[in-house]
């Protein structure tokens, strides 16, 4: 709930387009950057995603990788039809490669599929999960979450500089359709999912500005012009109804809930390149690139907090009374 308020307010003063501008490109990248590497870390860290579905991983996300970024594949969608539809279902062929490959390498069971129309458990929810039915927590929470608000917004802005860079980047692509990219009303618009999900349906994920690994699937696709995505708009929003769709399709759940953690691993390892990439273009010197360095360490290792203010130290000892001007460019 707060940091729904505390993105509102950002937006509706217009505060939130001048923080965007008033941030160093150095910080900008390094934001950008620890992003994408701490997604991958969540990935191959101990414990994590691919010591549990090795060979599914590696042969899925490869696949994934060379049907949306390669530049051999783009060819071959130019000279025959069914690359073409291959390409343009997106992540979809990998889920169903996931599907059968999980159980071939005995790293999850076949699916169990199931018929019908999900049920969810509305009145349970409602009475028990939201402020309707707890009540509201005392002021002192709200208190306490301050340092917890301030620290889940700059990783949000990271989003938010993501965002932008990779829209801006299809736009110089894309003459025929103008994408206006405004971080107020960015930040009015997940202020109010933050603020309307705190009351109707509190969650432990917030709500971001960016689903990022599907951001670049529709990206990549509207990139290739628009005999492959009218409008990035239409892809959006047609993205998430087929999804909303499938969340109340018994057998679509059924199906793909073998590999979810598959799905995420996937999510996160694309999130994980195109952050990086997105996050070295911000840099406008070596200089840039050194400082957003560290800062991607350290955001890895340490959160955001600490190399958000590790990022501002080293700006201020790098350039000095150049900071100023390295703003402006």
């Amino acid at each position: 709930m707060m940091l729904g308020l505390f993105a509102i307010f950002l937006g509706a003063s217009g505060a939130a387009k001048r923080v965007v501008h008033l941030i160093p490109s150095a910080i900008k990248a390094g934001v950008i950057m620890g992003a994408g590497l701490a997604a991958i870390s969540v990935v191959f860290q101990a414990g994590g995603r691919f010591e549990t579905y090795p060979f599914t991983i590696t042969i899925a996300v490869g696949i994934a990788f060379y049907l949306i970024f390669s530049q051999h594949f783009a060819k071959l969608r130019k000279y025959h039809w069914s690359f073409r539809f291959i390409g343009n279902l997106g992540v979809f062929p990998i889920i169903v490669l996931a599907i059968i490959l999980a159980p071939m390498f005995s790293e999850a069971p076949w699916p169990d599929i199931q018929w019908g129309i999900t049920k969810p458990d509305f009145v349970t929810m409602f009475t028990e999960y939201t402020v309707f039915g707890v009540g509201l927590p005392p002021m002192t929470m709200y208190l306490t979450a301050i340092p917890t608000v301030l620290a889940a917004y700059i990783v949000l802005f990271g989003d938010v500089l993501q965002s932008k860079s990779i829209l801006e980047e299809a736009d110089e692509v894309r003459q025929d359709e103008k994408i206006d990219y405004d971080p107020n009303r960015a930040h009015l618009i997940f202020g109010a999912r933050n603020l309307g999900m705190s009351i109707m349906g509190p969650d432990v994920a917030m709500c971001g500005p960016l689903w990022a690994a599907m951001h670049v699937v529709i990206v990549e696709r509207y990139k290739q012009g628009r005999q492959a995505m009218d409008s990035i708009f239409g892809g959006a929003g047609s993205f998430r109804w087929g999804t909303n769709t499938g969340l109340l399709l018994l057998p679509v759940v059924s199906l793909v809930q073998p590999i979810l953690g598959i799905a995420l691993a996937l999510t996160l390892l694309i999130q994980g390149y195109v952050s990086v990439r997105i996050g070295i273009q911000e840099a406008r010197c070596d200089s840039d690139l050194g400082i957003a360095g560290v800062i991607a360490g350290i955001l890895v290792i340490k959160g955001a907090t600490w190399a958000f203010a590790a990022g501002v130290l080293l700006c201020f000892l790098i350039y000095g009374w150049r900071l100023r001007e390295k703003i402006k460019e």
